[in-house]
């Protein structure tokens, strides 16, 4: 260590020997007169530097006295120097020097507040360097670390940093603001200088921005239709001299297009100056082929814009028309020429096309209409969740008497008792038939058979019966429906019933045909019936019909009767919000007591002469909607996937879970495959 530093002050002794110059250490501070700074040195302008493997703190100690600048060392710079001189240099190039030394070593100096920090090269952008912005030039400083931001006019910011990376050290940085386009260089200053004289050079306008070129004759959806088919290329290679763009300004009648390549554009202008020429009819028959819309549907509409505006139409064209509707036919005056015949609108529903016959002007105007209204519609998927859980429990208890051992005899007896309920329930009935007890506990004391009428029954002197059922169901039914905006759509899940609406009976003795029975079919089940229509905020409009039916009795003798719950209402719901539309809440008890008048009120044995029964029925219905607004076919695709996988999933399992039997195949539903991509438009083919 001590022949390193004797070996460092040598060299350093004599730098300054050749310089020959003196220091003077005692100058006051110009922002502080009353403390003591180093000064800058005084004598010779020129110097001499020879370090060979000295210790960078000791060159850093030397070029400070020469320089007079503060130096703040990381503790990471470590490594020796070698600068080697072989003559005198300019005072003011030793700073230079000393940085262009560093930066060999993977150091750099950041200046900040008149200090001149060494710092690793990788961390130096992290620390407070100078800062220039785009009006700014960056800083005279040679190979100090400093920041410029550079604003782009014309060129991308994003796709400029692949050009600019490999100019930029390793360990500074470049990035793109891609909202104002513009980009954050940190680098050496010398370097800064050069990557803005790049950018300069590149930032600069072409003959390839958007050019606007208006139509006086021709439709300017059509003329870009036949220019786009022509010069797209099918598959656009990935240099941009080769991108071309052209769209048409319906409302102005205007060709926009833009391209990589001038010559392309001068082609466009070319082609569109021989398609934009008037024609010799006014008459012409132009057919436009649809994309979404109905084509008998839009030309209705077509016709009734016109109906009563043909007369401004023939001031834009200078024609003269006559004022009757388009589709109508007028007698033509002596002289008038063919251009004064009336527009033709027809629908041609085989290949969803308009079929339009008239002049240019009023052609462009139809052809600027049909080009909004044929878009594709939004749809809505709807599901309407109904919910229903029911809980019915009952309850019965009753004791019944019965005296029949004097039945059956010659002389007058007495016989009776007390019999309660239906049958199935009551002592007489279950005397007669034990098979026909109802459903509980029947317990009855019986004692041989007695004979009442010719019939043989059990003497059954005592029936106790008691019974309570409890029975729940909860019903969840989701029906869903697609359906475009605007237009009706009905689901129908369930069953067609018969209801006999009259009959026709004969006599015995008549000879008339059969009889005959007529009969009405009903469905009895679910439905749903919406019309839904989409706002430009995002909420659905929805007009509904809902309605859950089942049939509940089929032995009554005037028809069969069906239990019926409907819902018509129309209601604004949120793209994906769940509300409820209806519902029901009820909850009713009923209790039943049957008993001998007096006997049945007497305490403690009063319950051996009565029969009590309760039931109580609780409902809880609701029913809930939630629409979908389906806007492009990838969101209709994701929700198709989502049902689709979920039925094949349940498929699946309902096959695994089978029994050890043979399997025959259960059917399933294929794998689904993604949907093919739509096949770009021949140039061959109509313009659709």
């Amino acid at each position: 260590m001590k022949h390193r530093w004797l070996r460092t002050g040598f060299v350093w002794m004599v730098a300054l020997a050749c310089a020959g110059q003196a220091w003077s250490a005692n100058t006051e501070s110009a922002e502080n007169p009353g403390a003591k700074a180093a000064a800058r040195p005084s004598g010779p302008d020129m110097v001499t530097l020879n370090f060979v493997n000295a210790d960078i703190e000791g060159v850093v100690k030397a070029v400070s006295e020469i320089t007079g600048k503060n130096f703040v060392l990381d503790p990471r710079v470590k490594g020796t120097v070698n600068i080697v001189s072989a003559k005198p240099m300019s005072r003011s190039l030793v700073y230079q020097v000393f940085l262009s030394a560093l930066r060999l070593q993977g150091f750099a100096a950041v200046e900040d507040r008149g200090v001149v920090m060494i710092v690793p090269e990788i961390e130096a952008k992290m620390h407070g360097s100078p800062t220039a912005g785009p009006q700014e030039r960056p800083r005279a400083g040679g190979e100090t670390i400093q920041t410029q931001v550079f604003k782009l006019q014309h060129e991308s910011a994003a796709q400029l940093v692949t050009v600019l990376r490999p100019l930029i050290t390793p360990n500074n940085s470049i990035t793109a603001y891609a909202n104002n386009n513009t980009l954050v260089v940190t680098d050496y200053a010398s370097n800064l200088q050069r990557i803005e004289k790049i950018i300069e050079s590149i930032d600069q306008p072409t003959d390839s921005d958007s050019i606007i070129i208006p139509l006086q004759h021709a439709s300017a959806v059509d003329v870009a239709q036949t220019i786009g088919r022509l010069l797209t290329e099918p598959v656009q290679a990935a240099d941009p001299s080769s991108r071309f763009t052209i769209a048409a300004d319906a409302r102005s009648n205007s060709i926009l297009a833009r391209a990589g390549d001038p010559s392309r554009l001068r082609r466009v202008r070319e082609l569109t100056a021989m398609l934009d020429t008037p024609t010799s009819a006014g008459g012409n028959i132009h057919v436009i082929y649809l994309k979404n819309a109905e084509a008998v549907k839009l030309a209705d509409v077509l016709r009734s814009i016109y109906s009563g505006g043909t007369a401004g139409a023939q001031a834009r064209a200078g024609t003269p028309l006559s004022a009757s509707p388009l589709g109508q036919t007028t007698a033509q005056t002596p002289g008038q020429t063919g251009a004064s015949a009336p527009g033709i609108i027809q629908a041609d529903a085989a290949t969803n096309s308009i079929i339009i016959t008239a002049p240019d002007a009023i052609y462009n105007d139809l052809r600027a209409a049909v080009e909004k209204l044929d878009v594709r519609r939004a749809q809505v998927y709807v599901e309407a969740l109904i919910a229903e859980v029911s809980a019915n429990k009952a309850a019965e208890f009753g004791v019944q008497w019965q005296d029949l051992t004097a039945a059956g005899k010659s002389t007058a007896q007495v016989i009776g008792g007390t019999n309660f309920g239906n049958a199935g329930q009551n002592i007489i009935g279950i005397s007669q038939n034990p098979t026909a007890a109802g459903q509980g506990l029947n317990i009855g004391v019986i004692k041989g058979t007695v004979t009442i009428g010719g019939t043989q029954i059990l003497n059954l002197g005592l029936l106790v019966r008691a019974l309570e059922t409890d029975a729940n169901a909860n019903i969840l039914s989701t029906p869903t429906l697609l359906t475009l905006d605007n237009e009706e759509a009905k689901i129908v899940i369930g069953q067609n019933v018969p209801f006999i609406t009259g009959s026709y009976a004969v006599s015995a003795a008549a000879t008339t045909p059969t009889p005959f029975q007529t009969i009405e079919r009903k469905d009895v089940g679910l439905t749903l019936k919406i019309k839904p229509q989409i706002s430009e905020g995002g909420t659905v409009r929805l007009q509904i019909s809902q309605e859950v039916s089942s049939v509940d009795s089929t032995t009554n003798a005037s028809g069969i009767i069906t239990n019926k719950r409907s819902v018509d209402s129309s209601v604004l719901v949120n793209d994906g919000q769940i509300v409820v539309i209806g519902g029901l809440m009820q909850d009713q008890v009923n209790d039943g007591v049957s008993k001998v008048p007096g006997l049945g009120d007497l305490p403690l044995i009063g319950s051996l002469f009565r029969y009590n029964t309760r039931t109580r029925n609780k409902t809880n219905l609701m029913v809930f909607l939630r629409p979908t607004v389906l806007r492009t076919a990838e969101r209709a695709d994701s929700l198709t996937d989502d049902r689709y996988n979920y039925i094949l999933g349940e498929q699946l399992k309902a096959k695994q879970s089978g029994t050890d039997l043979r399997d025959f195949g259960s059917p399933t539903l294929p794998p689904r495959e993604n949907p093919p991509a739509a096949a770009a438009d021949s140039p061959a083919a109509p313009a659709k």
